[in-house]
């Protein structure tokens, strides 16, 4: 009667050793990286990026929309906007 018992511990354990590096995994995730054609770099949409995206719908009050949903032309505006913004080495 010994097993059913170690099998239920070690499936328990399996279980919980799989939840906390999925766990783990989850918050070692970094953003996507997003290419800006008009200044040639990438930047990592990460939470600062998010930051200086929220400021700028905020600023020239546009309704807020996922970055990459956006027009071609508000992206432009987004860049523009943002290389005056910040320190150069913030973005990536």
């Amino acid at each position: 009667m010994r097993k059913p018992h170690r099998r239920a511990a070690l499936l328990t354990a399996s279980l919980f050793a799989a939840a906390v590096l999925t766990g783990c995994a989850a918050h070692v995730g970094v953003g996507y990286s997003v290419y800006d054609p008009y200044y040639a770099d990438y930047h990592v949409w990460d939470q600062p990026e998010i930051g200086y995206y929220n400021q700028w719908v905020v600023e020239t009050h546009r309704p807020h929309r996922d970055y990459r949903k956006l027009s071609r032309g508000d992206q432009r505006a987004y860049w523009q906007w943002r290389h005056g913004h910040g320190a150069h080495g913030e973005h990536r």
